[in-house]
């Protein structure tokens, strides 16, 4: 577990900061809220690959669990088994996390987003295929109970 320098845990030092940040009057937007924001203004366009994505992830199981963050947006089972960013304003990146990579072009060794070990990039709906969700299906399983 990472430390700082005066030897408080990370999960702690998050901790603190959630609770100074609440009493401070800061209300932690919802995970609708976060994805809006990723998607306005100039990647408001990549809106419709994200919903694709998304369903095509969310289809998969009724234990996949969605959570909010402020660059990217992670998709849990057991663990995050895949995450989607809007990593250009021409591009969403599906990073999706591997025990054992299949073989497939479409992947790219990567560190994220999230926790992936590999992200493909998606730059329309169409991108968002049988092969596409071949290699998502791969992570679900990989990352399940």
């Amino acid at each position: 577990m990472a430390e700082s320098r005066a030897g408080v845990p990370q999960n702690s030092q998050w901790a603190i900061a959630f609770e100074t940040a609440e009493q401070s009057g800061w209300v932690e937007p919802t995970v609708e809220q976060y994805i809006d924001q990723q998607y306005s203004g100039p990647k408001a366009a990549l809106r419709p690959i994200f919903d694709a994505a998304r369903r095509l992830i969310e289809e998969l199981g009724t234990d996949v669990r969605v959570e909010g963050r402020g660059t990217y947006t992670p998709f849990i089972r057991a663990r995050q088994f895949a995450a989607i960013a809007a990593a250009t304003t021409a591009r969403v990146d599906l990073g999706l996390r591997f025990v054992e990579a299949p073989e497939s072009e479409l992947l790219v060794t990567a560190k994220a987003p999230g926790q992936s070990t590999h992200k493909i990039g998606l730059t329309s709906t169409a991108d968002v295929n049988d092969e596409v969700g071949s290699l998502t299906a791969i992570a679900y399983q990989q990352n399940g109970r």
